[in-house]
């Protein structure tokens, strides 16, 4: 079964508010075996949803509608079917029942605007709506079933789980269709580029191959995703799991974790396993990689606290940097964050300190520091000494891609470090 999804309002258009609808459904869907083949968003006019509606039930045989079903002037989805339909709107007396008991139990009258929403193409069925005042469509055009639901996120979930994916499950049964089983996965790196990624997995990447395997990138993270669809759920596990094998391998400690693990997650993974500790001591980042490490669940084990030390003052009072370091050197300078690091592992007494110094822009950039000059120190107890080590990173994009990018940097060569690999996996840093 393939599914089109079709998202109404001048604000998602506008790019005022983002369409959350569609990433849930699509998720749900593909969880049913349903594909969906095709996302599109319309603003809120009435001849051109009729014409969407006319277009892509053309083409799949299932269409979910969110948007459009209040009471206002705006909200033409309703009208748009019937147009598409070639029918009339009529009323639903049980509908109507309905909207008057909501407004009831809040000591109101229905306002008579609301009437609007208890009307339906002729031939269409009502959907209840367990938490809002607009009920859901259910109508058939051409090949395509089509569902249409309030646009309001929980209303729109509660809906869908109360009655459409009830009933695409019943149509299945019904009609002897077995749905195709399609499952995901998600492999995520960091420290190396999309196109390096690609040539390390070669022919995984071939189109014609089931698993299929694609790689996405998002805040200088590359994700491998992986799909596989088979007539049985567990042929697609085993199928997901064998490839996912082969990504790793091919991948090797550029991987950090599947699905929804961030760099943070497997580096305080690793902390806690080792027994290890971390402190904090950052400038440029201003704070970021703490938080990052702070917002795992279960950090309180490994991360013992840190400082933001962004004037040159605090470095030398806060984690001991010799004020000659810096005037010799500069504050974006690789003998400064060692410098911040054993300051940190010294006063906070962890076993590993991670340090930032760099020009996040937009301003500060220099000929020989422009920004986007971001140096990341690390230091750590070895045989009763601290040691420490620096590395050079040349970022791109503006401030917050920068100081994003650094933090996950220091985090990945942290991780990199736990786990005795080379830290010239990260393709973005060098020794300066």
């Amino acid at each position: 079964m393939q599914a089109i999804l079709l998202s109404i309002g001048d604000e998602l258009v506008l790019g005022q508010t983002v369409d959350t609808n569609t990433a849930w459904l699509a998720q749900r869907l593909i969880a049913m075996g349903i594909h969906c083949i095709e996302h599109r968003t319309v603003h809120d006019d009435q001849d051109a949803v009729a014409r969407a509606i006319t277009q892509t039930a053309k083409h799949c045989d299932l269409l979910i509608i969110t948007g459009g079903l209040g009471p206002t002037d705006d909200d033409l989805t309703r009208q748009a079917l019937a147009q598409a339909m070639d029918v009339e709107l009529v009323e639903d007396p049980k509908s109507i029942a309905a909207i008057e008991a909501i407004f009831k139990k809040l000591g109101r009258a229905m306002p008579e605007q609301n009437r609007s929403q208890a009307m339906h193409p002729a031939g269409s069925a009502m959907i209840p709506n367990s938490c809002g005042t607009a009920p859901g469509l259910r109508a058939q055009l051409g090949q395509a079933t089509i569902y249409v639901t309030p646009g309001v996120p929980r209303e729109m979930e509660a809906m869908v789980k109360a009655s459409v994916e009830p009933e695409l499950r019943q149509c299945a049964c019904e009609s002897g269709h077995t749905a195709r089983t399609i499952l995901t996965a998600k492999l995520n790196t960091f420290g190396s580029g999309e196109s390096d990624i690609a040539q390390r997995l070669g022919d995984l990447m071939s189109r014609e191959r089931n698993p299929l395997v694609g790689t996405t990138v998002s805040a200088g993270q590359v994700s491998v995703r992986v799909r596989a669809e088979y007539e049985s759920a567990s042929e697609a596990a085993d199928a997901i799991a064998q490839t996912i094998a082969e990504v790793e391998s091919k991948l090797g400690a550029l991987a950090f974790g599947r699905d929804e693990t961030a760099i943070q997650d497997a580096v305080i993974a690793l902390l806690v396993k080792e027994k290890k500790t971390i402190a904090t001591a950052e400038s440029c980042t201003g704070g970021l990689i703490a938080s990052m490490l702070t917002d795992v669940p279960g950090s309180s084990a490994a991360v013992v606290g840190g400082w933001v030390t962004y004037a040159n003052a605090m470095k030398t009072d806060q984690v001991d940097v010799p004020p000659q370091l810096i005037q010799q050197h500069g504050a974006v300078s690789g003998q400064v964050v060692q410098a911040m690091a054993a300051g940190a592992i010294e006063r906070s007494g962890a076993d590993f300190a991670i340090s930032t110094s760099g020009v996040a822009g937009p301003g500060g950039g220099t000929p020989d520091k422009p920004v986007g000059t971001v140096w990341l120190g690390l230091a750590w107890r070895q045989g009763g000494a601290i040691v420490t080590d620096a590395w050079l990173a040349r970022l791109t994009g503006n401030r917050a891609a920068i100081r994003d990018r650094a933090g996950k940097c220091a985090l990945q060569l942290l991780r990199l470090h736990l786990m005795g690999q080379p830290l010239d996996l990260v393709r973005w840093v060098s020794r300066g």
